[in-house]
């Protein structure tokens, strides 16, 4: 098996997933074509430069149907011959991408591969391409579907996490979001976003709430303590699964949960002969990947499996990892992870994650991989583990390690 370099990562801003947000004009094959052109003009690829563009989105329908890599393969200055692969894990889709760039690499299968993903939240709105998984009754019922907001409500029941821990960790999400950005920690990966006469629509990340504190977030109504309790009723179904658990305690709210956006990221990755052909410097080597399946009710703890699987298809340890980033989906999701490992939350999403900068969807995987590796250069650490839940009750992870 070939060894896997990354040699490039970068995102466009995350804008606001609404009407009024900046990049609402923008279709995603453009941000997605924005952020293969920075790519190729940056690492200097020419001509039939990477075997493939893989990109995940999580709702592929509408402007994000049909083969969306494609088209935004098409509509960037990459050279026409290379092909395009969309893929759908759901949250995880942009991991996915990268994670099976650089399968295929190791395996042989070409020397060089564009990974990444896109989400437009405010275009293509979640769950707008249906899911029989939860419109399908004999599906539904018989999988004791719930809402994944009611999923991560569980985990904070079953674990034993209380509000007042939620909105810590969103407001140190928050913090060091803030901090990041006054520093300038996300500058070198983060691409402008301009319209088709070169004027700027976006060059920086514009979710984050910098002045959100335990006080504001304790006015926050539980988000979905009604549907739990009222209609649909679905603490009901959470209950038939989980008998022993007596009541859902909805700590979940807006402020401690990820951020609808928009957004896209790339990842480039290569062989050792792809760099030398193009005269690129590796900066990390893709040391694992995994993805694993688990109870699709409570859906959302997968970062724990993946990882426990992914440590034993390595044989490392959680203390040989410098830095992680989880995805913060939920709260409890990154307060579960690290009660698991013992993690010091203070290496864990260093730059704030979700809550505070948001989630497009199929990007976030891709968008955490370039996080890690950037920080992890800032820190001249060395090794780090990005993961994520996945709806219905997956998880992925990568292991990356500076060359």
């Amino acid at each position: 098996m070939k060894d896997v370099y990354i040699y490039d990562a970068l995102r466009t801003p995350r804008g606001k997933g609404r009407k009024d947000g900046s990049l609402h004009e923008v279709t995603p094959s453009y941000l997605s074509a924005s952020v293969l052109n920075a790519l190729k003009e940056r690492n200097n690829l020419e001509g039939h430069a990477v075997e493939d563009v893989i990109w995940g989105n999580a709702t592929q329908v509408m402007e994000q149907g049909a083969c969306l890599a494609r088209t935004a393969v098409l509509g960037s200055d990459l050279d026409e011959r290379i092909p395009g692969l969309s893929i759908n894990r759901f949250c995880a889709s942009g991991m996915e991408a990268v994670n099976l760039a650089a399968n295929q690499i190791a395996g042989g299968a070409g020397e060089g591969y564009i990974a990444g993903g896109v989400e437009m939240m405010s275009r293509v709105p979640m769950g707008s391409d249906g899911a029989a998984i939860a419109a399908d009754p004999s599906l539904a019922i018989d999988g004791y579907f719930v809402p994944q907001g009611i999923s991560a409500d569980i985990i904070a029941t079953e674990y034993g996490f209380t509000r007042e821990q939620a909105d810590q960790l969103a407001a140190e999400s928050q913090r060091r979001a803030a901090q990041a950005m006054a520093e300038g920690r996300f500058d070198k990966s983060v691409i402008s976003v301009k319209d088709i006469n070169g004027l700027t629509i976006l060059d920086r990340d514009e979710y984050p709430r910098p002045g959100t504190d335990m006080q504001s977030l304790g006015g926050l109504k539980p988000a979905f303590k009604d549907m739990g309790e009222v209609m649909p009723g679905f603490d009901k179904v959470a209950m038939l699964k989980y008998p022993h658990l007596e009541k859902i305690n909805h700590i979940h709210h807006a402020g401690n949960s990820s951020g609808i956006v928009d957004g896209s990221a790339g990842v480039l990755l290569g062989s050792k002969e792809f760099g030398e052909k193009f005269g690129l410097k590796p900066r990390a080597r893709v040391r694992g990947t995994a993805k694993i399946g688990l109870d699709p009710t409570i859906m959302l703890t997968g970062p724990v499996p993946v990882t426990e699987k992914i440590l034993a298809d390595t044989g490392m340890a959680i203390s040989d990892f410098d830095l992680f980033e989880v995805n913060e989906a939920f709260a409890s999701v990154v307060l579960r992870f690290q009660q698991a490992f013992d993690v010091d939350p203070s290496v864990v999403n260093v730059n704030g994650g979700s809550i505070a900068l948001g989630h497009p969807l199929g990007a976030t995987g891709a968008i955490i991989i370039g996080t890690l590796l950037d920080e992890l250069e800032r820190q001249d650490k060395e090794t780090g583990l990005a993961t994520l839940c996945v709806a219905s009750g997956m998880g992925a992870a990568t292991i990356i390690e500076r060359v």
